[in-house]
């Protein structure tokens, strides 16, 4: 089984020279470290469609929630040359089984957000989506997407590679499994990973799972994706975090010694306080599930959720 997740990305970002000005974008934290753990798909929207490099650069126009993609200085119109390839291309990504998507920030074609769209008398309003981005966005909705910008940001780079990893596995256990019995073992393994997100949602899956035998598999699993994905978008705050670090300590409360109990919280607490990170508390309970040998905490992918190497949770 492959546990590599397979990424699209935007060509740029990986150092190739196809923007419009005849360069790159190469973001070497993407290449050089996540890198090591994925596998890229890159795609660039405007050379794909058969725009030449270099090129005249594009700009979007008109409508923010429908806008145009034309030419920034002769006002050419690529708007149905881009979605024509798009359409095309996209059905070539849907057998790649991405696992997520890392576009190209402020890309008119690329850019998943905050994107600039001029109006008639050539203002622009930050309202707009690149063409490409959404129509990816359109056509997989549930699959996790960030653009390299915001990655800069830890606690929103440490969501976005976590959920990754957890469409990864949710795609295994699809491609491999698919029983009632595997969506079972599959809630039990992620249930801290969700609380941390959102135990609203949490609840939401436990009655869905509950209903396991009365639901067609296929249905089930889009019920239960779309729910998993909309909770672990939720930020893992702090508190939320602090919630569940204190669910797993009530595991050892007959096994830890006073000492033991006394150091944990005190490392939970220096946590709650932004003392320390998120993997300081993480790494003392791991320690207590291998000492302890706790069956239940083993499996629970809170835990452990991607590659310690990537040091996420050093930063959030």
């Amino acid at each position: 089984m492959n546990d590599r997740p397979t990424l699209g990305i935007s060509t740029c970002l990986l150092g190739k020279n196809v923007r419009y000005d005849g360069g790159h974008k190469l973001d070497r934290y993407l290449t050089n470290i996540v890198g090591q753990f994925v596998d890229w798909v890159p795609v660039c929207p405007e050379v794909e469609c058969g725009m030449s490099t270099p090129r005249e650069a594009l700009r979007l126009v008109g409508d923010p929630e429908n806008p145009r993609l034309v030419t920034s200085r002769t006002g050419v119109d690529k708007t149905e040359q881009m979605l024509t390839w798009a359409k095309i291309r996209l059905e070539l990504l849907e057998k790649e089984n991405l696992c997520g998507y890392i576009f190209k920030s402020k890309s008119p074609s690329s850019g998943m957000q905050s994107i600039k769209v001029y109006d008639k008398n050539n203002v622009p309003s930050k309202k707009g989506i690149g063409i490409f981005a959404r129509a990816f966005m359109d056509r997989f909705p549930l699959m996790p997407v960030e653009d390299e910008g915001r990655l800069n940001d830890a606690k929103l780079r440490e969501n976005f590679i976590e959920r990754i990893f957890v469409y990864k596995r949710w795609q295994n256990f699809v491609q491999n499994d698919g029983s009632r019995k595997g969506l079972v073992d599959f809630h039990t393994d992620h249930k801290y990973l969700i609380m941390s997100h959102s135990p609203k949602h949490l609840s939401a899956l436990g009655k869905l799972v509950a209903q396991v035998k009365t639901i067609e598999p296929k249905e089930l699993h889009h019920q239960y994706l779309s729910i998993l994905m909309t909770a672990l978008k939720l930020s893992a705050t702090t508190k939320k975090n602090v919630n569940v670090l204190q669910h797993i300590m009530g595991y050892f409360k007959k096994q830890l010694s006073s000492d033991e109990k006394q150091e944990l919280l005190e490392v939970i607490g220096n946590y709650h306080s932004g003392l320390i990170p998120l993997i300081v508390p993480i790494t003392l309970l791991n320690h207590f599930v291998r000492k302890y040998d706790e069956p239940y905490l083993k499996r629970q992918y809170y835990l452990n959720p991607h590659p310690v190497e990537l040091m996420l949770r050093n930063h959030v």
